[in-house]
């Protein structure tokens, strides 16, 4: 199983439909001019969380610098592949900078985790995580991406990547890419042509007009929120 599969199956295990909708805005389609659920009023939030929202977005904790590192690593999590586009495609960055402001909890570990990539870069390579090469920064990685196999001096990484792949895992799989990228339809439009004329006829059965007028129609059973 490769790492995007292995991750799918995390987010399907741990991700109700309740957590992906809640985790999620709906854009307005009867409202023209405004911008997409997260930033415009009408998308399942009440005047106060709305504000709040406003307020976080505005507000910056990442540098410049972390958020460059936190693509960087976002990718490695999940990268594009055939199927679909990789974790900044699907704007897991910001998806974490909203996070980490919205639950304050992520703030000490996430930025205390950066630093440390940082400081093992230094050590090795003499430069930061994001001045490394892809494969100097796979290297780090690979120190700290399987706690089974990680040792002791590096249980600060380890903890700080658990939590990273998290974050990332989903902020991916409750975007627009993540969810399709998961093939998960949800209540989308759907079309019932009835029992197939060939059981019908096996067991001497028939559809009255009636049945076909008012029975076999299109159903609209609406559409799956996401958060970004």
């Amino acid at each position: 199983m490769d790492r995007r599969e292995s991750l799918k199956a995390l987010a399907l295990g741990t991700l109700s439909v309740g957590t992906i909708l809640s985790a999620t805005g709906c854009e307005d389609k009867k409202t023209t001019g405004e911008k997409k659920a997260g930033n415009a009023a009408g998308y399942g939030r009440t005047p106060d969380e709305a504000e709040r929202d406003k307020a976080l977005t505005e507000e910056k904790f990442f540098t410049p610098e972390e958020m460059k590192t936190i693509t960087i690593l976002a990718d490695i999590i999940i990268p594009a592949d055939e199927h679909s586009g990789s974790a900044s495609d699907a704007k897991v960055p910001e998806f974490i900078e909203f996070i980490v402001k919205d639950i304050p909890e992520h703030k000490l570990p996430m930025r205390g985790g950066l630093r440390w990539l940082d400081v093992q870069c230094a050590k090795r390579y003499n430069k930061s995580f994001a001045e490394c090469s892809p494969e100097q920064r796979i290297a780090i990685v690979d120190l700290i991406a399987y706690p089974e196999k990680a040792t002791p001096e590096n249980s600060q990484g380890v903890a700080f990547f658990n939590r990273m792949r998290n974050l990332t895992a989903t902020g991916f799989f409750t975007s627009k890419i993540g969810i399709k990228d998961l093939g998960y339809v949800g209540n989308t439009p759907n079309e019932w042509d009835g029992v197939p004329a060939d059981v019908l006829k096996q067991y001497g059965y028939a559809y009255d007009e009636k049945t076909l007028a008012t029975c076999l129609k299109i159903e609209d059973r609406g559409k799956i929120m996401t958060w970004d």
